[in-house]
């Protein structure tokens, strides 16, 4: 029963935060290929977000947001940090509309400063969303074994394993395993939407127009 309810809470704040983005989208006049484009994301996965189908993970819901040129606080509170030191069970604890994942802030903002830090908990079976953006990332094995695919390849990372890649690429990760898995991430990417003034440029779609005169338009 409990897991029912608790399934139920999901879909709810799937729904909301999909629909938001939605109506963000929609008053931009953007289509959803254009999004996805931009966004580093599949149209599908973007559809799926749109109805409450799926919950994006944080670097996925700062790429929407900064395509839709919205601060990703409109769509997600998270901590702040400024003292640059946290302690452990004593951070907060937080999820992007009550998805499986659970994010754990490091990091600091303070002038200058350009490198993002979370602990992120992924549940067992998870896969997320193939995503492609600006920067570069570390990911670091905290408990338990991963698999990562960048590109079509797949590696296996297991406790005390490390992975720097180019976030140009293409990638996603699998917890193949029973276990939850604990990440220690760090990226250059503003996945807590503290730049005040950011470059966005935006690539267009070949033969789609980036924006939708269609009323109908259903997407």
């Amino acid at each position: 029963m409990l897991k029912k309810q608790a399934q139920v809470q999901l879909e709810d704040s799937a729904l909301d935060l999909g629909e938001q983005l939605r109506r963000c989208r929609k008053e931009a006049r953007l289509t959803m290929q254009y999004v996805a484009d931009n966004a580093g994301l599949s149209v599908g996965f973007i559809s799926q977000v749109e109805r409450g189908l799926a919950a994006p993970s944080l670097s996925s819901l700062r790429s929407i947001a900064r395509v839709l040129q919205r601060p990703i606080s409109e769509f997600l509170e998270q901590p702040g940090s400024s003292t640059g030191a946290t302690r452990s069970g004593s951070r907060v604890s937080y999820r992007v509309a009550d998805g499986s994942i659970s994010y754990e802030r490091l990091s600091a903002n303070f002038p200058g400063s350009t490198l993002r830090s979370v602990i992120f908990h992924e549940p067992p079976g998870h896969r997320s969303e193939p995503i492609s953006h600006e920067g570069e990332e570390l990911f670091y094995m905290l408990q338990g074994e991963i698999t990562v695919e960048i590109e079509g390849e797949r590696k296996i990372l297991r406790q005390g394993d490390s992975m720097h890649f180019d976030s140009r690429r293409t990638h996603a990760t699998w917890n193949h395993t029973d276990q939850t898995v604990s990440i220690l991430w760090s990226g250059t990417m503003d996945v807590f939407g503290e730049e005040t003034h950011e470059a966005v440029q935006m690539k267009d779609t070949r033969g789609t127009s980036a924006h939708s005169d269609k009323k109908g338009d259903e997407q």
